[in-house]
């Protein structure tokens, strides 16, 4: 009988959790539209059926569907669900607890290493990251010269199949760097010379030949598991992102790499605004990481990482926004870097595609994301303000492939409660 009981209680929670799930036909009206590719619709909405966007228009279109539901949402702002790319959300809980990291593996060469698998949808840090509006990040490991793949997932799902939007599309290889800095961040030393920068050049180029001729082979007697994903990037079935800062190590690595046939994306990218004309020539793409911080080097200009992504756009050059210096929890900061840029040079709606549509295609889900557009999945979020301002910005709605998301987190219950408890609760 208990066993019959158990089975029937699983069933009902099953199709209880189907019927929330089940995306609505809905219609958003009066909002400003931020499509993501540069567009704005003043006085737009936004149709959704079955999860997919199905209608973009201003208000003086007439709607030919019906809908179950129209929300008014005058005087807000709607967006392309941000994705925040090259993070450790769900891989890490607390940095000072060992227990709760799961980022990296041992040794230096890891391509069939699978991050999504180590993905914890239940981390406490992930709904304060898309309250938000980080709807889709792109969970990378760490670790060793090739780290192993990272695969797209939703910021909200039960499990990690669940949430996955993408799965192992991109290998990731940490590049050597030319240079070294001495001391520590308190009180930094003398720039050097790597002595070992040749030699780890030299190890990369030999693991790559021996994985092309694996590649090239017709049949094999023992399948190697590495190769095996190697494999993908000579197709070009994955993308190869290679993570480098200095300006002559990207184009050593881009030099390099591209005579394998790889595709070839550089995460990190301080100095490419050194090296703009180079990137432009080789069509490569790069996904900038924390533009909050001092330059590199003592004779740039103080206000550099704030102008690199203003260089990039008037060079025309492909670019992302990505922050994952001080842990998975400042990822719900990302939106606040595109603003800094936007405060020293970088036009608004630029801003906004580098934290969606241009995300979107330099990680290859921009058929299904990053921009409001019919026939996209319906996932996207809704501000009272300007989501690039921290001074305005409040997430109101947030829908992910047209249903709409939680987005409460264990920082608002806190804050509630003793709002509550010390009676400091104002009222609306």
């Amino acid at each position: 009988m208990k066993t019959i009981y158990i089975i029937l209680l699983l069933i009902t929670l099953s199709l209880n959790s189907q019927g929330q799930e089940k995306e609505t036909n809905f219609l958003y009206t009066n909002v400003t539209i931020h499509v993501g590719n540069g567009e704005v619709i003043e006085n737009g909405m936004v149709g959704v059926s079955d999860g997919k966007i199905d209608f973009v228009e201003s208000m003086e279109t007439k709607v030919q569907a019906k809908y179950d539901l129209t929300i008014d949402g005058k005087g807000k702002h709607l967006y392309p669900g941000i994705i925040a790319p090259n993070t450790r959300l769900g891989l890490e809980e607390i940095q000072a607890v060992r227990a709760t990291i799961d980022y990296r593996e041992v040794g230096h060469f890891n391509p069939n290493i699978r991050s999504v698998i180590a993905y914890n949808t239940d981390s406490q840090v992930i709904p304060t990251v898309r309250s938000n509006g980080v709807l889709i990040a792109q969970v990378v490991p760490s670790g060793g010269r090739i780290s192993g793949q990272s695969s797209l997932v939703y910021t909200e799902a039960d499990n990690w199949e669940d949430a996955i939007l993408k799965a192992d599309n991109c290998v990731h290889l940490r590049w050597p760097s030319r240079v070294r800095h001495t001391g520590w961040w308190a009180q930094k030393g003398r720039i050097e010379l790597n002595k070992n920068y040749n030699e780890n050049l030299q190890a990369i180029r030999v693991y790559f030949d021996a994985a092309k001729a694996y590649a090239q082979k017709s049949t094999v007697e023992k399948k190697n598991l590495k190769f095996e994903t190697m494999k993908a990037l000579f197709s070009k079935e994955k993308t190869l992102v290679v993570h480098s800062n200095n300006a002559k190590s990207m184009m050593d690595a881009v030099n390099i790499l591209q005579t394998y046939g790889v595709e070839i994306v550089i995460q990190g990218a301080t100095e490419s605004w050194k090296i703009t004309d180079f990137l432009k020539e080789k069509n490569i793409s790069v996904i900038l990481h924390d533009i909050h911080q001092l330059p590199g080097r003592d004779d740039a200009d103080v206000n550099q990482p704030f102008l690199t992504p203003s260089v990039l756009q008037k060079k025309g050059i492909k670019f992302a926004f990505s922050l994952n210096n001080q842990g998975s929890w400042n990822v719900r900061n990302l939106m606040f870097q595109a603003g800094q840029a936007v405060a020293h040079g970088l036009d608004k709606e630029a801003a906004i595609s580098a934290l969606t549509l241009s995300t979107a295609q330099i990680l290859g889900i921009d058929d299904r994301a990053g921009s409001i557009e019919k026939g996209k999945d319906a996932t996207f979020i809704v501000s009272e303000g300007d989501v690039l301002d921290m001074r305005t910005s409040v997430i109101t709605d947030a829908y992910m492939v047209g249903r709409k998301v939680n987005l409460n987190d264990k920082q608002k219950d806190l804050y509630n409660k003793y709002m509550e408890k010390y009676n400091l609760k104002t009222e609306d």
